[in-house]
């Protein structure tokens, strides 16, 4: 029998923080290995297509500070999956710039393994010319090689496997770039011999911190541990509770079906799983790792589509309110027709009226009943002189339009701010978000002696 393995996760994003006292709590319990999610794809493409961080450098810091300084010198493995955000290498080189930073100014020495999750594009290529590229969804299209030339980079998302192996060498700090989310902590459950199941489910489970817990929050610390033939999950702090039913809902979190799971290489069925609540603590058994062939990894890529420009505005005449939509599409035609000089396709113009259908649209099944809106109006065009011109022109015509029994000719937008127009400058959309088949695995991992 190999012994329980207690798995220390201090938040749900690195640099969202967390209460030291829970995390406090978790040390003390001598955990086998602190393990934090540092990436996804929520926040969309930007993040992948610019090469910039989700969070603050100041904020990832300030987490793993406190991470690295308890870490090393219990000598507790530490895991950072998709570092940085996307996971690609501007990112993990971001994220090892603040390690080597941390570890500079406290004198610690650490053995640290780099896993790099960039794929070449012309690997892809290649890949998607022997028919091993496919959509991971019907509604994406099959990719081309044109695409995979206009995209910034590409990364897939590890399993456990090359997280493995790092540990197995004996790495003090692991750095991944992108990562399918439970792997790291799957890869710490397997490397102590426990089931690959139980292991990616605890993965699942961990990898949003103290989301599992009540009340749910990505910003405090949950302690999962790995027996032979269960896992269990509790909060490290006295004012949340793990229940049943917070753990079993978490586990259908961000899933397209209820108790299958897939990853890199394989299956998670979770249909037959069992929790038992006791004492804050819950149990759960019976989570099945299926292998699957062909290996298949998943590949993220993003390329510029545009550039935006935006301006937001309060309206609080209620006559402009009561014919908002009609006003809007004028204000639109206004605008093509006075730049009749631009192709329309060269551009969009869209206005989100923030109190009536900004969320929902024309799903949206409330009646409006406020008394005033905010409108977020969005231009993005094909170079950003295009998109400052055409929103600047659309700002104006509807701030001076004539609306029929207008009392005020004085405007009919109010701006919070002043200049009222926002460059966002590049917009960015996935251009790749397939699956590729893979023999050999893709990632390469580094070594490096921090401080020897």
């Amino acid at each position: 029998m190999v012994e329980d393995i207690r798995i220390l996760s201090p938040c749900g994003m690195l640099g969202y923080g967390f209460p030291i006292e829970s995390f406090m709590n978790g040390i003390k319990e001598n955990p086998h290995g602190i393990i934090v999610d540092a990436g996804s794809t929520d926040a969309g493409p930007h993040k992948l297509g610019a090469g910039v961080s989700i969070v603050s450098r100041r904020a990832a810091k300030k987490d793993l500070e406190v991470i690295i300084t308890n870490g090393t010198v219990n000598k507790i493995p530490i895991i950072i999956g998709s570092a940085g955000g996307a996971g690609a290498k501007k990112h993990v080189d971001w994220t090892l710039d603040i390690i080597d930073q941390i570890c500079q100014e406290h004198t610690i020495s650490a053995k640290v393994a780099v896993i790099w999750g960039d794929i070449p594009n012309d690997r892809v290529m290649m890949a998607n010319d022997l028919g091993k590229v496919t959509p991971l969804s019907p509604n994406i299209k099959p990719l081309t090689n044109e695409t995979i030339r206009e995209t910034n980079g590409i990364v897939a998302q590890m399993g456990h496997e090359p997280i493995l192996e790092a540990l197995e060498n004996g790495a003090d700090l692991i750095v991944c770039g992108r990562a399918y989310d439970p792997a790291p902590f799957a890869a710490l459950g397997i490397f102590h011999k426990k089931d690959p199941g139980l292991a990616y489910h605890l993965g699942k489970i961990l990898e949003c911190g103290a989301l599992c817990a009540e009340p749910g929050t990505t910003k405090d610390c949950i302690m999962g541990t790995l027996k032979d033939d269960c896992f269990t999950v509790k909060s490290l702090n006295p004012n949340r509770k793990c229940t049943s039913i917070s753990v079993a809902a978490h586990t259908f979190y961000e899933k397209e079906h209820p108790y299958i799971l897939h990853g890199p290489g394989f299956t998670l069925n979770l249909k037959n799983c069992r929790y038992k609540e006791y004492d804050g603590v819950v149990e759960v058994s019976n989570s099945q790792y299926i292998p699957t062939k062909p290996y298949l990894i998943k590949l993220e890529g993003a390329r510029q589509a545009a550039y935006r420009t935006v301006v937001i505005a309060g309206i609080r005449d209620p006559i402009l309110i009561n014919h908002i939509e009609g006003i809007e599409k004028e204000v639109r035609a206004q605008v093509q027709r006075y730049y009749d000089e631009i192709p329309i396709e060269d551009y969009s113009i869209r206005f989100y009226n923030y109190g009536i259908n900004a969320v929902l649209g024309e799903k949206e099944k409330e009646r409006f009943t406020g008394h005033e809106i905010g409108v977020l109006l969005e231009v993005t065009g094909n170079s950003q002189e295009t998109a400052n011109s055409i929103c600047a022109t659309a700002r104006s015509t509807l701030l001076h339009y004539g609306l029929e029994n207008r009392k005020s000719t004085a405007g009919n937008l109010a701006f919070p701010f002043a200049p009222s127009d926002i460059e966002f400058g590049p917009v960015y959309e996935f251009s790749v978000y397939h699956l590729m088949e893979v023999d050999v695995s893709p990632f390469k991992i580094e070594y490096r002696q921090v401080n020897k």
